[in-house]
């Protein structure tokens, strides 16, 4: 069966603002590129179209065009919940243009609503929910789709749900994610700027799923069972896009690359007896580090951990990430830092339950810590995230799937005012942060390293200056 896998441009955006996400980070669609390689490993012949490629066209229209181009049998979708309706949109031309392609969409959004979608999305032929290799796999290969697990269909024009898909167990089996179908692979998909030293970067996820429940994380697709790649496999995917692309840096984009300490070890250990030229971030937990490990991974290759802190306020700490404490985050950030990796805290603002005062407490918390780098993302609820049925008890929501995207405020917090002043609260907690002396004598320091991230701004500095003013007062 000839296939086409569709990673479609979605809603990226603050409306009234330049889009710049593909500009600052353009990340492989990694999730479409396994399914791609496990598709064809089953014999069918798959092309992948990255609507957010570099060099690509800025509308439905010629991505439309292109897809078609290819005559496929069977286009797939990947779906965020701010990238559904575009992909819907671009789903409805091809349907209109070819009525006989078959079109089904996978994807956090889908394997959290599930059958309701078809009864609102007439261009939808299947939805793939949870794991999509094996469920797509014998789709392709013309299996009855009543018998194909983790699929929902239509049976005489009704929705029909069958059973789920059981998660692979063995994802050493899976075959390396198909980069090469990638327009401009890696050169074309930057990483995020002064995140890395040398170039060209790829990004890889080692392993799926989670075995902790925060309250703001969907978990649809993976569920809460935890697998991983062993080391051994790593080892060879790291040294294949080195080969192969001559990939330099490697974002790890696991959720907790270094929760199960025998393979991080016996991965470093590989690493740093049979180096690759190779630098990697990856993010880490509170409670999982020690100095032996930390060593290990100074040793292997790693240049910065990301560790995922949300919010400085202990109550909120304890109600959205439970086991994870403030001065447990402040000894790990400290010890990272001790053994020479550089630290990159992650937060959250407008949490449910967060006030102005709250705000101010991770304000400062934040500059307490001495960080490396920092990412404040908005507080977007979910549907599949254990928070979405008692959202509206929290605050007031605006369900607009588009700018569910954590770089829009859809929630507003019931002791905060309004919309208007999570932005002057965000922009003003951002901004203090990036233009602190401390950080600034950080980022000065390493100036010379991250040259080449200095080129690229360069290159593109009207887009981040647009983006720059993003933190400025509206006139």
């Amino acid at each position: 069966m000839r296939i086409v896998l569709v990673h479609p441009t979605g809603a990226n955006w603050v409306p009234g603002k330049k889009d710049i996400t593909a500009t600052a980070n353009r990340m492989a669609p990694l999730g479409l590129l396994s399914i791609a390689a496990w598709l064809e490993k089953e014999g069918n012949e798959v092309f992948v179209h990255d609507c957010l490629g570099p060099r690509m066209p800025k509308n439905n229209a010629a991505h439309a065009q292109a897809i078609l181009s290819r005559h496929p049998d069977l286009v797939g979708f990947s779906a965020t919940t701010s990238g559904f309706l575009d992909g819907y949109e671009l789903a409805g031309r091809i349907k209109t243009a070819r009525p006989g392609i078959q079109t089904v969409f996978g994807g956090v959004h889908i394997s959290s609503l599930g059958a309701v979608l078809l009864k609102d999305f007439e261009h939808i032929d299947f939805l793939c929910r949870g794991e999509g290799e094996v469920t797509l796999a014998e789709l392709a290969s013309g299996r009855p789709p009543e018998l194909i697990d983790g699929l929902v269909w239509r049976n005489n024009g009704r929705p029909a749900t069958n059973p789920p898909r059981s998660v692979l167990t063995d994802l050493d089996a899976l075959p390396f994610p198909s980069y090469d179908k990638l327009k401009g692979f890696p050169r074309g998909y930057h990483l995020p700027l002064f995140s890395f030293v040398h170039s060209p970067g790829g990004t890889m996820v080692t392993s799926r799923g989670c075995p902790y429940q925060c309250s703001y994380c969907d978990r649809s697709v993976f569920q809460r069972s935890y697998r991983f790649n062993s080391a051994e496999y790593i080892y060879e995917h790291m040294r294949y896009l080195r080969q192969q692309f001559g990939v330099r840096h490697i974002n790890i984009y696991d959720d907790l690359f270094t929760a199960n300490r025998q393979r991080t070890t016996q991965l470093c250990e590989l690493l740093i007896r049979k180096p690759l030229g190779m630098q990697f971030n990856c993010a880490i937990r509170v409670g999982q580090t020690d100095d032996g490990l930390l060593k290990n991974l100074k040793k292997a290759g790693c240049l910065m951990l990301s560790l995922g802190i949300e919010t400085g306020d202990p109550e909120l700490l304890e109600f959205h990430k439970p086991g994870v404490r403030a001065d447990d985050i402040r000894v790990t950030v400290r010890q990272i830092q001790d053994n020479h990796l550089r630290v990159k805290g992650l937060f959250m603002m407008g949490l449910p339950g967060e006030t102005e005062e709250s705000i101010q407490k991770t304000s400062d918390y934040v500059m307490s810590l001495d960080l490396d780098d920092m990412n404040m993302s908005k507080f977007t609820p979910f549907h599949g995230a254990p928070i979405w049925p008692r959202i509206s008890e929290f605050g007031t929501f605006e369900e607009d799937w588009k700018k569910m995207n954590c770089i829009n405020f859809v929630f507003v917090p019931k002791r905060i005012d309004s919309i208007e002043k999570l932005e002057q609260l965000y922009n003003m907690h951002v901004k203090r942060f990036y233009t602190s002396r401390q950080w600034r004598r950080k980022f000065m320091k390493r100036l010379w390293q991250h040259r080449k991230s200095l080129l690229y701004l360069l290159a593109h500095l009207p887009s981040f200056s647009a983006a720059m003013r993003n933190f400025e007062p509206d006139p």
